[in-house]
């Protein structure tokens, strides 16, 4: 027992709260420490009392917190320092064997076995072989946890692979072929293999080689080959051996007849995502990613073959069959999820997919030169729906501010992607648009560029410096503008963008920043008589082309709409964090409590005061001649107003105290973190180069199909989405799709394939010359 001398020590108020030996719970329960005691205060009041190494009486304190509703598990946990699973533990152990249950002796629990010594021995002799946990549990009759974590307390390290030991390379004749690295490939302290820097050597390619197979013959003198050692397109086991001994960093794609082959005509989209360079980018960023089976080359194409089928995560694998998606790969089976995670942590743990978007662009650029005149600007806000505490984003959609990432896209006329940016804690556009222009200046140096963006970016000063700069903007007018007789505007019509508009217009000039700034303002009439007013600096363009490119704005609304649908843009590439700057100034949540306590005690003011004041307007005079027996007979409503000027004009001087603004460190309980960016923004690259090329199969079919305005993205999804067969011949491989729903809709895919076919594309890592066609309509039956 503490002496009584101790417990007012002991029990004292929470006025030494801040001390080290008190531990806050929540905002009503704390766990105080002293003299080798602990006591558990609930609101002021004992709750529990016990010494410190008395475990049955701590964990009935911890039980008995969660029980009463006092406090959750996580903040439990935290008080305690313990995890919340053995909290959930204590309070199973409660709910079956009551207090008894909370208790454990010293020693090795009873009933649960012990691991022999000799089982131990067999266990490391079953891993030096090479066994899998799964597979010693299962011969020893355990689980595989129990495995793993004797494993781990045997400190058992894999062997390392030494290449040069190997005796069959000089026995097999298909060996000669390989080129065999001098040195293993590099290891992290973790012991997996890291991502090779780029080079011109990966391991298991032969320069200028040339082989029998004719999956091998795809390539020029100068380029590097994938050679595979299998004969059986079915089974790559020997190339599966090689890739985990390390000797491989890519499987060779080997092709094999069948007919009826689901999604072959995914195949289609091939030619497109070898015009946008996006394997070669890949190449000369990441270089490879370590001997592999699935490398760099293949993975990059599942992923982009996915996002083409609409597969839109990695987890959405399950639902399909690796060896079918394997046939359009050339390989016996196709990634699967946790092969698919693995290639994108090793690709994300590099940290170069900013360099990577850089280079997609920068041939963006080179193919697309003509239609970057006006480049627009616009941030898509990913709500989070996660444990985690980020920083909040007003989100449009929903007309309310969520925990949220946003992400900045640039995209060119047709509204197709150029590159995007992810904000620092949802930065706004004003802030975004400086590094954002330093982007674009980079690509495009010596070009004039019109930079189109929303409201969210108006800002005079702004506009000083982008025009500095050498861009021109166009813009929404912000704020509240005087509108404009209608004797101001006049209707101009044009053909532009392929059809035909007509507006209602007013031009004029505008001043800002005390006439040092002048810009045009052209401002639009609608049929109901609202006006919009837009800003821009483009003196030498057509009212009413300012009109048409500024509304032409929507198209990029429209892509963040059908990225999010058909694309899956807003789900998380992975659920880690990373740490943010703790020094980052956010709004302080209690000057807005008292701000609201403010706003509230305004209210009563003015309650208070009507009512007064209307009392006195409708005084009788023949009751009360004077207004001093008017306040004699009110003198209770008097006292209340005054009360409440009092309470008013205290908050005042309580908010004018207290910053608006302080450092998150002081808002966020624990850590101040963020998403981790890197694979969200390698998959967000993916996802742009199968948009573009999903819109060059557009652009390709729209001579050929009336409806392609309306049902062109459509129809390429039909045809991507379709059967084929799929025939291997010593120099093409030769895709016949099955016919549509409809004549028209199959006439316009066979000029497609028309259209492919002379361009003569190969499929990647071989020298098989892609062929399309479409079958012949199936005749009714009589």
């Amino acid at each position: 027992m503490v002496p009584p001398q101790q417990q007012g020590d002991l029990f004292a108020g929470q006025a030494r709260s801040c001390s080290t030996d008190t531990v806050a719970i929540n905002a009503r329960c704390t766990l105080r420490t002293k003299d080798g005691h602990r006591v558990v205060l609930v609101a002021g009041i004992p709750m529990a009392h016990f010494g410190i190494g008395d475990r049955m009486a701590e964990a009935y304190a911890m039980v008995t917190l969660m029980d009463q509703a006092w406090a959750d598990q996580a903040e439990v946990a935290r008080a305690f320092g313990c995890s919340t699973r053995s909290v959930r533990r204590m309070q199973r152990r409660f709910e079956e064997g009551g207090l008894p249950a909370l208790g454990r002796g010293p020693g090795f629990p009873k009933g649960l076995r012990r691991a022999r010594a000799g089982r131990q021995r067999r266990v490391h002799d079953l891993k030096t072989k090479g066994l899998s946990n799964r597979a010693i549990a299962v011969r020893l009759g355990v689980t595989e946890n129990a495995v793993r974590k004797l494993v781990r307390r045997l400190g058992w390290k894999a062997p390392e692979v030494r290449q040069a030991e190997l005796p069959l390379m000089g026995a097999h004749p298909n060996l000669s072929a390989s080129a065999v690295p001098s040195t293993p490939p590099a290891t992290s302290k973790a012991g997996k293999t890291a991502l090779a820097a780029p080079s011109t050597q990966p391991v298991g390619l032969v320069q200028g080689a040339v082989a029998a197979h004719p999956n091998l013959s795809a390539f020029g003198e100068d380029e590097l080959l994938p050679v595979s050692f299998d004969s059986d397109p079915a089974d790559r086991r020997i190339d599966r051996l090689f890739a985990h001994i390390g000797l491989l960093d890519d499987a060779a794609p080997m092709f094999r007849s069948g007919s009826r082959i689901p999604r072959a005509g995914v195949l289609l989209a091939l030619p497109a995502v070898l015009d946008s360079g996006v394997l070669a980018c890949a190449r000369a960023v990441y270089g490879n990613i370590g001997p592999a089976f699935y490398g760099l080359r293949t993975s990059i194409v599942a992923m982009l073959l996915m996002a083409l089928l609409r597969i839109k995560r990695p987890e959405a694998l399950k639902e399909h069959s690796p060896p079918d998606l394997g046939r359009l790969l050339g390989l016996d089976r196709a990634p699967e999820v946790k092969t698919l995670r693995r290639k994108l942590a090793r690709l994300s743990s590099a940290g170069r997919a900013t360099a990577f978007g850089r280079a997609l662009a920068q041939r963006r650029v080179e193919a697309r030169g003509a239609m970057l005149g006006f480049l627009y600007l616009d941030g898509h806000v990913r709500v989070y729906h996660g444990k985690h505490a980020i920083p909040k984003a007003h989100v449009a959609r929903m007309r309310l501010a969520m925990p949220a990432t946003t992400d900045y896209w640039l995209n060119d006329t047709a509204g197709e992607p150029l590159f995007v940016i992810t904000a620092e804690a949802n930065a706004g556009l004003v802030k975004m648009l400086r590094p954002i222009l330093d982007e674009v200046k980079g690509l495009l140096a010596e070009r004039r560029i019109t930079i189109v963006f929303d409201r969210g970016g108006f800002s005079p000063k702004l506009f000083q410096e982008i025009l500095a700069a050498g861009f021109d903007i166009l813009t929404y007018r912000k704020g509240r503008v005087r509108r404009l007789p209608k004797r101001h505007f006049q209707e101009v019509s044009a053909t532009l963008g392929g059809g035909k508009v007509r507006y209602i217009l007013a031009d004029q000039r505008v001043l800002f920043l005390g006439r040092k700034l002048r810009l045009r303002q052209v401002t639009r009439l609608s049929d109901n008589g609202h006006q919009t007013p837009i800003l821009t600096s483009r003196l030498d363009l057509p009212a009413v082309e300012v009109a048409f490119r500024m509304f032409e704005r929507w198209r990029q609304e429209n892509f963040f709409k059908y990225m999010r649908e058909e694309y899956a843009l807003d789900a998380l590439a992975d659920h880690a964090v990373e740490p943010a700057d703790p020094a980052r100034e956010v709004p302080n949540p209690h000057w807005h409590a008292l701000d609201a306590k403010l706003r509230e005690a305004r209210g009563e003011v003015v309650r208070l005061s009507a009512q007064y004041g209307l009392e006195a307007f409708t005084n009788v005079e023949s009751v009360r001649r004077t207004m001093r027996g008017f306040k004699i007979a009110k003198a209770a409503q008097s006292r209340e107003l005054v009360a409440a000027l009092r309470r008013y004009a205290a908050l005042e001087t309580q908010r004018a105290s207290v910053p608006q603004r302080v450092p998150v460190r002081e808002v966020v309980d624990g850590p101040v973190v963020k998403l981790a960016t890197e694979r969200k923004h390698l998959t967000n690259l993916l996802k742009m180069v199968a948009f573009q090329a999903e819109s060059d199969l557009v652009r390709l079919v729209t001579p050929h199909y009336k409806r392609a305005t309306d049902e062109g993205r459509t129809l390429i999804q039909t045809a991507l989405a379709s059967a084929g067969d799929i025939d291997v011949t010593k120099d093409e491989l030769c895709v016949t799709l099955a016919p549509l729903s409809s004549a028209h809709r199959t006439r316009a895919i066979a000029a497609l394939c028309q259209a492919l076919n002379s361009a003569a594309p190969c499929f990647p890592g071989t020298r098989l010359r892609l062929r399309f066609a479409v079958g012949p309509e199936p005749q009714p039956s009589s």
